[in-house]
């Protein structure tokens, strides 16, 4: 018996809170982009900033949907249902393509979101933080997949339209969620909770990202925190907290839930201790909860994976999971997820960490650098959004670069005060190398790479840094 999933009739019930009969087409999935439409698929149509999808319904349609969600009309000639019509009824019969007209395409979607979430008895696990979000959400499906079936977010759909998105891929054979939560001002979060309803919170690390448009490191406190506020009292809500961050370890107040601390210090419930790091063949720890020790290896490349590894541990705990679960997912597969090693030139080893950049993921990714064999080589971008943090952070990279990295190549205004930085601590000037575009970063990478260097690549996603690692990996 396969798997029950959303309908049309589910959807028109979220939004008009009537259950029709006749229409129990299933909902294949839900797009915001016409290319992805399939058999089946529920095309949301969305005003963005380039392009409106309401120019993209009948494209939708040929592919195959079998419904839209518009906020203005369309040329389409679907069958329309209105659903600010005062005099609105249901169609007495119903026929395909359907395009369901809202006041407002988003908020319609996360209507029927949070309508579809409510129609299951599944626990939600949320997580947010300044990083790590998308590696803990990663590790922590992994870690529960052990036991239960397991929806998770897809790359980091963590905003108002991704998660949404992932909630409506909710069957009745699912049994937990892991949703990573963004945001970039107060309410963000709280909208966010409200349509997923988590039981279970967890917070990562505090810092200066998303300052530029949050304003203050307080506001991204009260941002973070929200999630915990939204969390049910205990003993069904748990408030799993960075016990090392003295910001994150104050939301403890903030929650009717249960709170379990994690981090590198005994006073945590589950604490990591004698953590060494071996390369690229990952990270050796020792962990502690209660009573119980344990040694764990696991594939977390470079020390500060410890607490990922520790936020998946206190959810797979919290979840009810042995420590034989939890271990074993911990060391599947999926366990390694954004850093990776891949094969360069002429026997280097490129790390390929070109999802995104803030000061802290930066500086644990050259400590990861410096903990391997070879010839060092930093090729790093700019770090967005950072406010007024924004000097103070790309200077702080560039003193852990000047300790840690032999050559450094650095890219975009903002990175050039990485390579400025560097210089002014003593680095030699024949080490830096600041450019403007990838491609003479690449030329000079080409030119230069011998056997046995190691080339970290990580800035910001505007940047398309990947353009560097595709360009110089080997097969």
């Amino acid at each position: 018996m396969s798997a029950k999933r959303l309908t049309l009739a589910d959807v028109v019930d979220g939004l008009a809170g009537v259950r029709p009969e006749g229409l129990d087409q299933p909902i294949s999935k839900t797009v915001i982009d016409s290319r992805q439409a399939e058999p089946g698929a529920l095309f949301v149509a969305l005003a963005g900033e380039h392009k409106d999808g309401h120019d993209y319904v009948a494209d939708a349609f040929s592919r195959g949907a079998v419904a839209a969600i518009v906020e203005r009309p369309v040329k389409t000639g679907g069958l329309v249902m209105d659903l600010a019509d005062p005099s609105r009824t249901l169609p007495s019969a119903w026929s395909l393509p359907l395009v369901i007209k809202a006041p407002d395409s988003l908020m319609a979607l996360q209507q029927v979101a949070a309508f579809w979430r409510r129609q299951h008895d599944v626990r939600v696990i949320g997580i947010t933080g300044s990083v790590g979000k998308t590696t803990t959400k990663e590790l922590a499906a992994a870690v529960l997949a052990r036991r239960y079936e397991t929806l998770k977010s897809e790359a980091s759909y963590n905003n108002e339209i991704g998660l949404p998105l992932t909630l409506m891929q909710l069957t009745d054979e699912h049994e937990r969620v892991v949703l990573e939560m963004g945001m970039y001002d107060v309410g963000e979060i709280s909208d966010l909770a409200r349509i997923a309803q988590p039981q279970v919170g967890v917070v990562t690390i505090i810092g200066p990202v998303h300052l530029e448009r949050a304003g203050t490191i307080e506001r991204i406190v009260q941002a973070k925190t929200e999630l915990v506020k939204a969390l049910p009292p205990a003993p069904d809500g748990v408030a799993i907290l960075n016990y090392d961050d003295e910001r994150v370890r104050g939301m403890a107040g903030a929650t009717q839930a249960r709170v379990f601390y994690y981090g590198l210090s005994p006073e945590a419930d589950l604490w990591a201790d004698d953590i060494e790091g071996l390369g690229l063949d990952g990270i050796r720890f020792r962990l502690h909860c209660g009573d119980e020790e344990m040694f764990v290896r696991i594939p977390l490349l470079g020390r500060h994976s410890a607490h990922t590894a520790l936020r998946a541990a206190a959810v797979g705990l919290v979840e009810g999971l042995n420590w034989q679960e939890i271990i074993e997912g911990l060391r599947g597969p999926s366990a390694q997820l954004r850093l990776v090693a891949v094969p360069g030139p002429r026997g280097s080893t490129i790390l390929d960490d070109t999802y995104n950049a803030s000061p802290a993921s930066t500086i644990a990714a050259l400590n990861l650098l410096g903990e391997l064999e070879g010839r060092k080589i930093a090729v790093l971008g700019d770090m967005l959004e950072l406010g007024d943090y924004e000097e103070e952070g790309h200077q702080k990279v560039g003193m852990r670069v000047l300790e840690v990295t032999d050559v450094l190549i650095v890219l975009g205004s903002r990175g050039r005060i990485i390579g400025e930085a560097a210089l002014r601590w003593g680095m030699s000037p024949d080490q830096v190398h600041i450019f403007a575009e990838n491609a003479e970063a690449i030329a000079l990478l080409e030119k230069i790479v011998t056997h046995d260097d190691v080339i970290l690549v990580k800035g910001s996603r505007a940047l398309k840094m990947e353009e560097i690692v595709s360009a110089l990996a080997r097969p």
